[in-house]
């Protein structure tokens, strides 16, 4: 092969590299030469990924239900991979923030298109029998969930919303004893904490505490904000975050209610969730009024806070049943 000029550059400038490093640029090309060329396989560890469904019974459809709970990480481990470009973004644009969201959006919205996996995607025999063999596990435990949340919003924000007035002027560690998921997670009959809800806490307390301290200045209200107060015409990016609202607050919770009605709703008294989660009414929109953005909707809008998607769902599932 003739050594072009085009070639003899870029040997010239990776000569340049790896002397500023000390090192010598001619073993680095021995190691190019005895190296295996990448597969796609090897590149994503494929062979490793798909070794990792390992179901606890014999059913079936539960490698269903693990695989897709995977998917579901993976897209929320996508969403914070987001979260930290635009926090970490010390120049932080209009443009940048808008296109990030509008990623996240994506995810979201692959995650609840295909939720219908979790809906109509298992045997429902099948179903209700692998699930105790869960206990006390529960996708209520997902950590980068939580994470994205606080992400997105002012941690008041997510204080359940009878003690938000009060304590808005606390510290953050006063205000995370009410965060709002914690009272999706007690015990049906007592009223205490489930199992469930104490692994969690014991597992990402001090994460999330800090992630919050962490994201005071750089969550997406805080820097919606600052640009807004720079000038800054945001309003691409308010239809990206009034997006965003629904799709986390509304359209995902939405989807898992839609999954417990199909499986866990039974007259006269529903099945409990795996982690004993209160779903009833930890799930739907219209009871938590959990909202990022409470300056980019209108009081009716707020006031009627996913009502109309249970509805819509509810009179689906009636028709269905």
């Amino acid at each position: 092969m003739e050594l072009t000029p085009q070639i003899k550059e870029k040997l010239d400038k990776l000569q340049e590299k790896y002397a500023a490093m000390g090192q010598d640029m001619s073993a680095y090309l021995d190691g190019l030469l005895y190296a295996d060329f990448l597969t796609y396989w090897d590149y994503i560890h494929l062979d490793t990924l798909l070794s990792l469904q390992n179901p606890k019974t014999p059913f079936p459809d539960e490698e269903i239900f693990i695989m897709y709970h995977q998917i579901t990480e993976l897209y929320f481990k996508l969403t914070l991979h987001e979260c930290k470009q635009i926090a970490n973004n010390e120049k932080l644009t209009v443009q940048f923030f808008t296109e990030r969201v509008k990623r996240i959006n994506s995810y979201f919205n692959a995650l609840t298109t295909s939720f219908e996996v979790m809906v109509n995607g298992m045997d429902k025999d099948q179903f209700l029998k692998f699930r105790m063999s869960l206990l006390p596990a529960s996708g209520f435990q997902s950590g980068q969930y939580r994470m994205i949340e606080i992400c997105a919003t002012d941690f008041i924000r997510l204080v359940d919303k009878s003690k938000r007035e009060e304590l808005a002027d606390k510290s953050v560690e006063e205000q995370f004893e009410f965060i709002y998921w914690k009272f999706g997670a007690t015990e049906l009959a007592s009223g205490k904490q489930t199992l469930t809800l104490k692994q969690f806490i014991q597992k990402y307390a001090t994460q999330f505490l800090q992630l919050v301290k962490d994201r005071k200045e750089s969550n997406f209200s805080a820097l919606y904000h600052k640009l807004l107060e720079q000038g800054h015409d945001v309003s691409a990016l308010a239809d990206e975050l009034r997006k965003l609202d629904l799709y986390v607050n509304v359209e995902w919770p939405l989807s898992h209610y839609k999954s417990a009605v199909r499986y866990l709703e039974r007259d006269p008294v529903d099945i409990a969730a795996t982690g004993g989660t209160n779903w009833q009414k930890y799930l739907p929109p219209r009871f938590q009024k959990r909202i990022f953005y409470p300056f980019l909707w209108t009081e009716e809008q707020m006031d009627e806070w996913g009502k109309g998607w249970v509805l819509s769902v509810l009179k689906t599932l009636k028709n269905e049943a």
